[in-house]
Formats: C-alpha cells, structure tokens, sequence
C-alpha cells in the first residue's frame, strides 16, 4: 500500500501527477473566460520537472480555468524568441524557466510590461511582471533520506543530479541531512549529467554509483531508477510519483506540486496585481506544495515512525530542514 502525505488545501491541485482534483485561488471561480497561459519547456513535458507544472496547467485547462498551449524542447538560442511570440499572441501569463536566460528573459519581460511572466530562476523577481520561483521539495527529500538512511545495508546511498543550480544543491543536500540523521556514518555519492534532460546519462551515474556501492539512490534526474531497476536495488524519485513505473525499485518519492504557484499567480495577473514575486514559499510542506509519498512496508516500523514524526514537526513549524545551496561535496 503507497501512502501520501499532502496537505489537502494545497496539494488537491497537483493535477494529472497526481490523479487528483484541483482547487482554485481567490477569484479564478469568478473568471466569465479562461485565460490564456502559454507554457515555455526547455526539455520534452515528459520530464519531470517539466510534467509538474504540464499537468498543473493541463489541470487548469481541463476546468475551463486556463486556455493553455505550450512549446517542449526549447532551446536556449529559442528561447526569447518564443516569449515573444507568445506574448504578442495575447497571453496573460507566461511559465517558464530562465535558468540558462537569465538576462534575456528578464530584457523580453520588460518589452511587455501588459504580460505576466512566471520563471524558474535561481534569481529575483524583478519589476511588477517577472515572477520567480525555485522547486522547494527539500523538505520532503529529507524524510526520504530519513527512510534510506536506516534502509541502507552497505552504507552508501548515492544522489543523481541534473547541473548544481541552487534549487539542485538544495533538494540533494536535503536528502543527504536526512540520511545523516539516523545514520552519521553513512557515505553519499553524487554525480551531475550536465543537462536537465538525458535519461540514458542518469542511468550510467546511477550505475557508476552502484558499482561503488550505493545500495539505494536518489534520484533528482529521471533515468536514476533505471540503474536501479537493473541492478536490484530501491530507489527514491522526485517531483512526481515513480512508484506505478517502477514498483519494486521506487519506495519513496519526494513530491512537488505547481498548482498552488500557478493559483497564486493567476489570481494576481487576472485582479491586476503585481506578479513580480517570489512564489517559491508556496512549494512548502506547510502550503501543500511538497510532501513525501512511500510504500508502506518498505521500510522498518521504527523508521518510519521516526520520519512521520519529523513531519509532523516540519508542519508544525517546530523543524525547519537545513537549506543548503552549497554544490554538494
């Protein structure tokens, strides 16, 4: 039996990646017209990063909320080229990532100070229509570490990553902390691929990592399980639920939710407020945005117990995990 932990005022609108429905912000009911909101991906959806916020606007646009169409795949060199033109097709928000175009994203959001645009970035928002924010499910990779920290026979885990951005750093390095908790001794190997996008290359890390004794691996990067799958060994997935796809290997997953960001920003684009903001905090365990989900049985009773109760304390506000951008060592 898998469980999930989600706080159901926030994360009911995790859409397609979670199978479930969806609430709206203030105000969305209150729409006579859906509203035209073009997504921007720099890998396919299938990704996972890239599914998350896919399925939350794909969610909104099944509801009549939104009037969503999107490009996938989009290259740097493209990139503001497509702002552009989605900007002039009329588009009240833009959702994107400004990760590699930082300073032409922000230079095409100043060209159209009429459109709201909503951008992963590593940097800050800036005048009132260049809304930022980052992947905060650090919290809930940390009671993932918590579980393969008392699950691991060899005492190496290791970490697959994309490329050591902040957001990256945080989530792996989040991990990492839980794993120490219940076990100081343990070893954690990381490895990054260079790309955000390479299923094929989070495979050979996560086998590399395994031919150096890693018995359970984290994977930030799809691909990750694969190696797993393969070699027999349990894995841990992120943003979205790996379980159904690997159901012997996957026991955990560290899960993200883009919907209560998307709410909040269209509740500010459509009432003509600034979205020049950081939405990030609404991925907190506490505002639904992230929680862990794991398969009951998987691992001890005692780690288990441990974990929830290190959750509760998170939603309480009686814990905070270390947030640690640091590139991991």
């Amino acid at each position: 039996m898998t469980r999930i932990l989600m706080n159901r005022r926030r994360l009911l609108g995790t859409g397609a990646a979670l199978g479930a429905s969806t609430l709206f912000a203030p105000g969305l009911r209150a729409q006579a017209a859906p509203v035209k909101v073009a997504g921007i991906h720099a890998s396919p959806v299938e990704n996972a990063w890239n599914s998350v916020l896919h399925a939350a606007m794909l969610a909104a646009d099944e509801e009549g909320v939104i009037e969503y169409t999107f490009s996938e795949g989009v290259s740097g060199t493209d990139y503001p080229r497509a702002m552009r033109e989605y900007a002039e097709a009329g588009n009240v928000l833009i959702v994107g990532e400004s990760y590699a175009v930082e300073r032409e994203a922000r230079t095409v959001a100043a060209d159209y100070p009429d459109t709201a645009f909503l951008m992963g970035s590593s940097g800050e928002a800036s005048g009132d229509n260049f809304g930022v924010y980052g992947t905060w499910n650090w919290e809930a990779a940390y009671l993932c570490g918590m579980l393969a920290g008392a699950m691991t026979e060899t005492g190496t885990v290791g970490s697959v990553g994309a490329i050591p951005i902040p957001e990256v750093n945080m989530l792996i390095n989040g991990f990492a902390e839980g794993v120490k908790a219940v076990n100081p001794e343990a070893k954690h190997l990381v490895s990054f691929i260079g790309t955000f996008f390479d299923p094929p290359k989070a495979r050979e890390a996560g086998l590399a990592q395994i031919d150096s004794g890693a018995d359970i691996l984290f994977g930030e990067r799809i691909g990750t399980a694969d190696a797993a799958q393969e070699r027999g060994i349990k894995a841990i997935g992120s943003l979205i639920d790996y379980t159904p796809r690997y159901p012997e290997t996957v026991f955990a997953n560290a899960m993200w939710s883009f919907r209560p960001l998307l709410d909040a920003a269209l509740a500010d684009a459509t009432s003509g407020k600034p979205v020049g903001k950081n939405y990030t905090p609404l991925s907190l365990m506490k505002d639904g945005g992230s929680d862990i989900k794991y398969v009951e049985g998987a691992a001890p009773e005692a780690a288990v117990k441990a974990m929830l109760e290190t959750r509760a304390a998170i939603m309480a506000g009686e814990f905070e995990v270390p947030r640690n951008f640091a590139e991991p060592a």
